[in-house]
C-alpha cells in the first residue's frame, strides 16, 4: 500500500495525458497539430516555464463540454488513488476556458460530476480552488471572482498561477480582498521562478495561507524564519522544478535543507501529465533521488494533510493522519 498523502498542488488541465488529449480531440472535432500520442509525447520537452505554458494553453482547445472536464477529473482521480492520494485540493483555471468560448459554469459543473462524487468512486475527498491567471489583467480576475459567486458551494478558494516574472502578487491585491469577503481560502504561486520578494508581497498584500512553490524562500534566510514561526505551507512540486529547470537535476533540490530549517512543505505533482509524475511518483522521485529515510516520508504526508483545508471536517483530517502514522512502509 502507498504512503496516504494529500495533494495540494494540482492542476486539473495539467493531467491532460496524449491519449486523453487526442480522444476528446476526436469527440470534439478538433485538429491537433501532431500525428499521433508518440509526436505529442515528444513535445512535452520545455525549456523553462513559459515554453511549458505554451503548450498547456494550446492543448486545452480540446475540453469543450462538461463530459470533457468531467472525463479530465474521473481520470486524475483514479491514478491519484492509486498512488495513495486521500485528499484533492484541485486547482482549474477558468479564464484559460472561458476566453476561448467555454462558459464558467460548464468548467464548474463538469469538474463536479467527478469531484461530488470522488469519495465514494475513488475514495478521494476533495475541494476546488479556482486560480487566476496573472498575466493575465487584475480586472479579468475580478471579472472572473464575480461570475464565480453563484458556485461557491463548490469552490473552497482561489489562487494565483501561470507565468510569475513580472508579474507581482500586488497586482490583484483588490481581487484578494474581495475573495476574503466571500469567506475563500487563498494561495497563490510565488518563489517559483519570481523572487522571495513576490512571496513575502504574497502573505502580507494577498492575506495568503500557503505558498504553491516557494523554494526560493532559501534566498531569505528571514522570510524563511518567518515562514517557520508562522507554519506556513509550502506545495512544492520536485519533478516540475526539474522539468522546468528550476533546479538542475533532483539530486540539487533544497528540499532536505528546507525540511532540515523546519519548514512544513509538501510534495505535490504540479502539471503530472507534463511533469512526468503524479504525486506518489514524486514521493519516490524525491526519496531515491535525495535519500529521505521513512519518517522524514511521514513528515512530508503528515504536512499535507495538516496544510489542507479541511477545518470543516476535523474528523477526517484526524482520520488521514492516523492512516498516516499507521502507515508501514
Amino acid at each position: 500500500m502507498p504512503l496516504p498523502k494529500a495533494e495540494l498542488h494540482l492542476h486539473i488541465e495539467g493531467t491532460l495525458e496524449p491519449e486523453l488529449a487526442f480522444e476528446l480531440a476526436a469527440r470534439n472535432g478538433v485538429r491537433l497539430p501532431y500525428d499521433d500520442t508518440d509526436e505529442l509525447r515528444k513535445a512535452y520537452r520545455f525549456e523553462d516555464l513559459q515554453s511549458f505554458l505554451n503548450l498547456y494553453y494550446e492543448l486545452m482547445a480540446v475540453l469543450r463540454t462538461e463530459q470533457d472536464f468531467a472525463d479530465l477529473a474521473n481520470a486524475y482521480l483514479a491514478r491519484a488513488a492509486a498512488q495513495g492520494v486521500r485528499h484533492a485540493e484541485i486547482f482549474f483555471d477558468p479564464q484559460a476556458h472561458t476566453k476561448r468560448g467555454v462558459e464558467l459554469g460548464t468548467v464548474v459543473e463538469g469538474l463536479w460530476q467527478a469531484l461530488g462524487s470522488s469519495e465514494a468512486n475513488h475514495g478521494v475527498s476533495t475541494r476546488l480552488i479556482m486560480c487566476f491567471l496573472r498575466d493575465d489583467s487584475a480586472e479579468s480576475a475580478m471579472r472572473t471572482l464575480r461570475a464565480a459567486e453563484p458556485y461557491l458551494d463548490r469552490i473552497t478558494g482561489v489562487g494565483l498561477d501561470s507565468a510569475e516574472v513580472n508579474h507581482p502578487p500586488v497586482k490583484f491585491r483588490e481581487v484578494y480582498e474581495a475573495a476574503a469577503e466571500l469567506g475563500l481560502r487563498r494561495v497563490a504561486h510565488a518563489g517559483e521562478e519570481g523572487p522571495p520578494a513576490y512571496i513575502t508581497e504574497a502573505l502580507d498584500v494577498l492575506g495568503i495561507e500557503r505558498v504553491d512553490h516557494g523554494l526560493r524562500c532559501m534566498e531569505d534566510p528571514a522570510l524563511v524564519e518567518r515562514l517557520v514561526r508562522e507554519r506556513v505551507p509550502l506545495t512544492l512540486c520536485p519533478l516540475s522544478n526539474v522539468r522546468l529547470r528550476t533546479v538542475d537535476t533532483l539530486a540539487d533540490h533544497p528540499l532536505p535543507a528546507m525540511l532540515d530549517a523546519g519548514l512544513m512543505c509538501t510534495v505535490n505533482s504540479d502539471d503530472p501529465a507534463y511533469f512526468g509524475g503524479y504525486a506518489g511518483d514524486n514521493f519516490d522521485a524525491v526519496r531515491s533521488a535525495l535519500g529521505l529515510d521513512a519518517e522524514r516520508l511521514r513528515e512530508l504526508a503528515r504536512n499535507s494533510f495538516l496544510a489542507s483545508f479541511l477545518e470543516d471536517d476535523e474528523e477526517l483530517r484526524a482520520r488521514y493522519l492516523a492512516e498516516v502514522e499507521a502507515h508501514v512502509f
